[in-house]
């Protein structure tokens, strides 16, 4: 089976990553003494080309960072993942993106950006990225408007799918401006913002799906609702898919593993249903791990997962350290799951 390029055109920080108890009040001091903190690459635009990375996929990623030593720390993790980084590019007058990540204990977390050289990407970098030849775009909304709009103007021209994993959201996006996209992903908040809904239990998730459909045009429209699972539309029909059940750690950057797996698997076999399971099973296992980048698994540990789930629901034993078969053969597993 071929192996999808995909370009990722997108967002890339370093995240300082505080883990406290709680959150400390207004006025108030909390002195941490068991939890620590980090620096860890991060970014919605990295998480998801690492996840790609790891996943098997030939990942292309255009981002802006800054000219000092934060940049080359992330681009020399990026190339450890086997990311392709000839166009990421270094800009001299602001610095590489700053994530500011607050996590409790009980995995809740609360982030602050300060985008630096993420907001400089312009119309250059776009046409860079495109002599790559990618099978497919995927964008986060973390860099200017400009750019995500002329992304997706190049990739439509050359008949080229997008995947959207739409955050963050303001109220005044030019959705109308994005032309056709396969998939469109926001998660909860950010379906609140797009459409005036908040999608609180079923009937909400379609009447806030239908409402999206009038202002962007997508195949599929996929809800990303924490916890309570995801919510698929295709213009016609809705499903909905559970979470997993797990003891969250961490909850960073699932969301952003969460759709570039799914943009992987659908990728593979066109199937909406098995890409948006194997991304909850994808998002469940990043969820119990620390971190952003860290905490984003491999394709053999989200089959080893699926099949152990299903041996626990088939009464089996789950088997200890399953892992999957090569990178054919992961790849193939994906088509009928």
């Amino acid at each position: 089976m071929k192996k999808q390029r995909i370009l990722v055109v997108s967002s890339a920080n370093i995240d300082f990553v505080q883990r406290m108890r709680r959150v400390p009040y207004s006025g108030e001091t909390v002195v941490e003494t068991g939890l620590g903190y980090s620096y860890v690459p991060g970014g919605k635009g990295a998480n998801s080309a690492i996840t790609f990375a790891r996943f098997g996929a030939d990942c292309v990623f255009a981002c802006r960072l800054g000219r000092d030593a934060n940049a080359k720390r992330l681009v020399s993790v990026y190339q450890r993942e086997g990311i392709d980084t000839r166009y990421i590019r270094e800009d001299p007058d602001a610095p590489t993106g700053l994530a500011s990540i607050l996590v409790e204990e009980n995995g809740k977390n609360r982030i602050i950006v300060y985008p630096g050289a993420n907001m400089t990407m312009g119309i250059e970098d776009i046409e860079a990225g495109f002599t790559c030849y990618p099978d497919a775009v995927y964008l986060q909304l973390e860099i200017p408007d400009e750019a995500v709009i002329e992304t997706c103007r190049r990739a439509n021209q050359d008949g080229i799918p997008i995947f959207i994993d739409a955050g963050p959201a303001r109220l005044d996006f030019p959705l109308d401006e994005l032309g056709h996209v396969e998939i469109f992903s926001p998660n909860e908040n950010e379906t609140r913002i797009f459409t005036g809904i908040s999608p609180s239990n079923e009937d909400a998730c379609l009447r806030a799906a239908v409402k999206l459909s009038t202002l962007v045009d997508a195949k599929y429209y996929v809800l990303k609702l924490g916890e309570r699972g995801s919510f698929v539309y295709d213009g016609q029909n809705y499903q909905s898919i559970p979470a997993e059940k797990v003891t969250a750690v961490d909850t960073t950057a699932a969301g952003d593993v969460f759709s570039a797996v799914m943009t992987y698997v659908y990728l593979q076999n066109k199937n909406i249903v098995s890409a948006v399971k194997y991304a909850t099973c994808a998002a469940a296992l990043s969820v119990t791990r620390p971190g952003a980048s860290t905490s984003i698994p491999t394709l053999d540990e989200v089959i080893a997962y699926a099949k152990n789930k299903v041996a626990a629901e088939n009464g089996e034993k789950p088997e200890e350290g399953e892992q999957g078969e090569g990178t054919e053969g992961k790849t193939e597993g994906t088509e009928n799951a």
